[in-house]
């Protein structure tokens, strides 16, 4: 679910276990991040100012390279990982979207980014990454948000391997699955 729109809607805390994807889908927009994971609902709140910032940022640098390669980008969409995971990452590259699709297959998508903040560091650096990874998604991009360190990951075999980290003063060439250059310091104002 997206970031803006109402509140959690009545009823859900008393919903009966497991939750399904019709479920999920049917809760409409919410002003958590609300995401399905294996039949339960992962809840956090909206992110903040510089999160959105450095989400915006990044968006911006890889955007070129979308364009260029006829791939799309997308901010915080319903990612299905299988029928019973639905992720909203802050950001995909996809190859090829339905537009009438309530969420976006894994296997459309090349690249996730994440902006992990202190208080879902867990989630970004090992749940999240070991879900993308089972689900194919080739690439994992990670922006600490604290300290503006950028992590490429690539998938192998069942596992993402780091490709590089970057921090302050460097900067991260993407070549795949688009072009594009990331310096940490450019991603806030």
């Amino acid at each position: 679910m997206s970031c803006t729109g109402r509140v959690i809607p009545a009823g859900t805390l008393g919903h009966t276990l497991p939750w399904t994807e019709s479920d999920y889908l049917a809760l409409g927009e919410t002003a958590q991040r609300i995401e399905l994971l294996d039949g339960s609902l992962l809840s956090g709140p909206p992110p903040s100012v510089r999160h959105q910032v450095i989400v915006g940022s990044l968006a911006a640098a890889l955007k070129p390279g979308c364009a260029a390669a006829n791939r799309t980008l997308l901010p915080v969409i319903n990612l299905r990982l299988n029928p019973t995971r639905i992720l909203n990452p802050d950001l995909v590259v996809t190859a090829e979207l339905d537009l009438t699709a309530a969420c976006v297959p894994a296997d459309a998508v090349l690249l996730v980014g994440e902006v992990s903040a202190p208080h879902t560091s867990t989630i970004d650096r090992v749940l999240k990454p070991h879900l993308y990874a089972a689900a194919g998604v080739g690439w994992y991009l990670l922006v600490e948000q604290e300290s503006l360190t950028v992590s490429l990951f690539q998938l192998q075999g069942a596992h993402y391997v780091e490709r590089s980290t970057t921090r302050a003063g460097g900067a991260l060439e993407l070549t795949e699955p688009v072009k594009a250059t990331i310096r940490p310091e450019d991603l806030v104002p």
